[in-house]
């Protein structure tokens, strides 16, 4: 169990090893939940849809071809 201590603004500081755990960093959001038992931390997931998504790199120009990101997946997969 961690101890974290709480600010004379009422504020807490999440340990390195916590954020971790929930997979966050700067910038990201944690959902709190209020519960009878005390408090459920969860990582605030982006919610979207595959439309969010398509066209989200338009008119970023392609400066690989196909068998050099061929090339690079393989690489990847082999784990190079």
């Amino acid at each position: 169990m961690t101890t974290l201590q709480v600010t004379a603004k009422g504020q807490i500081t999440l340990k390195k090893e916590i954020l971790a755990h929930l997979g966050v960093g700067p910038g990201d959001q944690v959902d709190v939940d209020i519960t009878a038992r005390g408090v459920t931390l969860l990582p605030k997931r982006q919610t979207g849809s595959i439309d969010d998504f398509v066209g989200m790199l338009a008119g970023v120009p392609n400066t690989l071809t196909v068998d050099q990101m061929d090339e690079i997946i393989a690489d990847g997969w082999a784990g190079r």
